[in-house]
C-alpha cells in the first residue's frame, strides 16, 4: 500500500478510531498520542497488509495494541491504576454506575463491549480485530452484559 493510499484510508476511519481510544481512556489528549501512535505505527507496517479490505479492522487491532501497551507500561511505572474509566472527563459514558461496571470488567469481556456499543463494530468485525471466532464474541458479549446487568442491579439495590 502507498503512502498516499494509507493516508487517505487513515484520514477515512480517524473519527471511528478515535472514538474507539476515547472509550478507553479518561482524557482526549492521552487518546489522541495513542492513535497518533498507532497511526505510525500502521504507517510502518503497511506493506505487510494482506487484504486491503481489512484495513479497518487491522488499524483497530493496532489501537488496541498500543493501548495495552501503553497501560502496562504506565501500571510498572505507578502503583495506581492507569486509566481509571471513572473519570469525570470521560465523554463517551453517561453514567457513573456503567462507567464503575465496565472498569471493573475483565479485559476480555471489556473490549468486546467497548467495540461493539462504544466504537459501533459488528460482531464479525470485532471477531477479525480480536483474531477470535466470531462464536466467542457473541459468547463473551452475552457474558459481559450480564455481568454488567448483575453489577448495575447490585448498584440500584445498596442505593
Amino acid at each position: 500500500m502507498k503512502e498516499s493510499e494509507y493516508a487517505r484510508r487513515v484520514f477515512a476511519i480517524r473519527q471511528k478510531l478515535l472514538k474507539t481510544a476515547m472509550s478507553y481512556f479518561q482524557n482526549e489528549t492521552t487518546a489522541k498520542d495513542v492513535l497518533d501512535e498507532a497511526i505510525y505505527r500502521g504507517l510502518l507496517g503497511a506493506k505487510k497488509l494482506r487484504h486491503d479490505a481489512y484495513f479497518d479492522t487491522w488499524m483497530t487491532r493496532i489501537l488496541l495494541n498500543v493501548y495495552h501497551r501503553e497501560y502496562k507500561r504506565v501500571c510498572r511505572e505507578t502503583d495506581l491504576p492507569a486509566f481509571d474509566l471513572t473519570a469525570d472527563n470521560s465523554a463517551f459514558f453517561d453514567a457513573l454506575p456503567l462507567k464503575d461496571a465496565i472498569a471493573h470488567l475483565p479485559a476480555d469481556y471489556k473490549d468486546i463491549i467497548v467495540l461493539r456499543y462504544f466504537a459501533g463494530y459488528t460482531q464479525k468485525e470485532t471477531a477479525d480485530i480480536l483474531a477470535i471466532p466470531q462464536g466467542t464474541v457473541a459468547t463473551r458479549q452475552k457474558k459481559a452484559l450480564s455481568l454488567l446487568r448483575i453489577s448495575l442491579s447490585e448498584e440500584e439495590g445498596a442505593s
